[in-house]
């Protein structure tokens, strides 16, 4: 009978102790939230004012990142990759003369159009980038082709003009990048006998008639699929009057691109030449992974604190591996937007 009743009493308790078990392991797992996806995009940062701004402008602006930002987020909800709806998101804004990435990338001192982008994948950490070409329509396209299919991070120039080629990517005539707006504001900065640096009002970056102040457009944008793996891609055509082949932030990994599934992805919008020296894309991983700090936490910081002390000017979005996500500037304004698993989206281009 004690026999009995000792097996009967082990049963229990064994059975008692796997659904506390089991029902700590649910609770965990919804904390966890395994399927959240999120997307955040930018179209540039800079010196961006409402009373400089057409309402029919600022309409323009909102319905084209908010058409982008949607494309990426039906994506990943019918459970597409990140790294996809990074691609097929940036193409959007690079098809678009409204951004200073493909369409409408600024002109050269020569009077041509250079193009930058770069990925990361954070789950293999591996990447692509791709410098200075004039002909490839989809820049973003080819750094993530770098990535998939050559044994290199960077390539730039003739020679990434001949890989994309090589694998069928679209080349364009340089005359599709041309747009009047950005020819013009060339002309002025060249008889006003200045640089245009993408970042503030006093080295600025290409004037907008429209704005009237001015501002950079460098797109980018970060995502997280429901497997948990993060992507960040970054487009520019770079600043105007740029000269001797120069390169800023947005094809070099670590300033202008950064995601590892550890911690966050990030694409950055600046003054490049800050964010290189800088690394803001990577300090932010960093701080969070080294450091345990929050998304907001690390993006405040190299932000606000860390890049505005050095003299730098511009922004980032990021995401964590959790779905959280972060705008972070110090400029009077950044186009951004985003949407979360619940389809949640934010349009912004206004500091507030």
């Amino acid at each position: 009978m004690k026999t009995s009743l000792s097996i009967f009493a082990f049963i229990i308790l064994f059975f008692g102790c796997r659904k506390v078990t089991t029902n700590l392991s649910e609770e965990l797992n919804t904390d966890i939230k395994q399927n959240e996806f999120a997307i955040i995009i930018h179209g540039g940062a800079g010196t961006i004012l409402k009373k400089n701004m057409s309402d029919e402008l600022e309409a323009e602006y909102k319905e084209k990142l908010e058409e982008a930002i949607k494309v990426g987020y039906i994506i990943l909800k019918k459970g597409g990759t990140s790294q996809d709806a990074v691609l097929k998101t940036i193409q959007v804004m690079e098809e678009s003369p409204l951004f200073n990435a493909g369409k409408g990338a600024v002109f050269t001192h020569e009077e041509t159009n250079e193009l930058d982008a770069s990925f990361m994948d954070g789950k293999t950490l591996n990447a692509g980038a791709v410098a200075g070409v004039k002909n490839v329509k989809s820049p973003i396209e080819l750094a993530i082709k770098i990535m998939t299919d050559s044994d290199h991070v960077m390539l730039s120039g003739a020679g990434a003009s001949e890989f994309a080629k090589e694998k069928g990517l679209e080349i364009v005539d340089p005359s599709y990048f041309y747009t009047e707006k950005r020819f013009n504001s060339l002309q002025r900065i060249k008889d006003n006998e200045k640089t245009a640096l993408d970042h503030d009002d006093k080295k600025a970056a290409f004037y907008d008639a429209d704005i009237k102040n001015s501002k950079f457009g460098t797109v980018g944008c970060v995502a997280l699929d429901k497997n948990g793996n993060i992507a960040a891609g970054t487009s520019t055509g770079g600043m105007t009057n740029k000269r001797w082949g120069r390169i800023g932030d947005a094809p070099i990994i670590g300033s202008g691109t950064y995601a590892n599934n550890k911690t966050c992805g990030v694409s950055s919008t600046g003054w490049g030449e800050y964010f290189i020296r800088s690394q803001v894309a990577y300090d932010i991983s960093a701080q969070m992974e080294y450091q345990q700090k929050t998304l907001k936490e690390a993006t405040t910081d190299v932000i606000q604190h860390k890049l505005t002390k050095l003299g730098g000017t511009g922004g980032v979005v990021a995401l964590d591996k959790n779905g959280n996500m972060s705008f972070e500037f110090n400029t009077t304004g950044m186009y951004r937007a985003s949407m979360n698993d619940k389809g949640d989206l934010v349009v912004k281009i206004y500091k507030e």
